[in-house]
Order: C-alpha cells, then structure tokens, then sequence
C-alpha cells in the first residue's frame, strides 16, 4: 500500500464521519430543505425560522417513552 492510498482511506473515512455525524445531528435536514425549495421554486424560510419550526414540529409530535 503506497502513501497516496493511505492517504485517499483517510480521506474516505474522514468524508464517511462527517456524513454521519451531519445526518446524526440534524444539519443535513437544513441542506435537504434548500434542496427541494431549490427544486419546487420556493424562498426559504430563515434557518432560525427554520430550526424553531422543526423543534416546534419535535415538541408537538406525541413520542413514546419511559420518562
């Protein structure tokens, strides 16, 4: 294995963590959401708007859970 194909691995897996971690956190949502105004030929909304309506659309949906 040559240096430069250690190097693209790292890349890769440097590229797959940071693909992870946005889906995990949430910020890949704001992306998908400019994508399909994008697509539909909406304004978008602030991301602040953006993020309050998504917490609001969290808060009000009923979860089930132990706590």
């Amino acid at each position: 294995m040559t240096a430069g194909d250690v190097r693209a691995a790292v890349v890769r897996a440097g590229r797959g963590v940071r693909w992870y971690l946005r889906a995990w956190s949430g910020e890949a949502r704001w992306d998908d959401y400019l994508a399909d105004c994008a697509e539909h030929g909406h304004a978008p909304v602030s991301r602040r708007e953006f993020e309050r309506r998504r917490a609001d659309a969290l808060a009000n949906t009923p979860v089930s859970r132990c706590c």
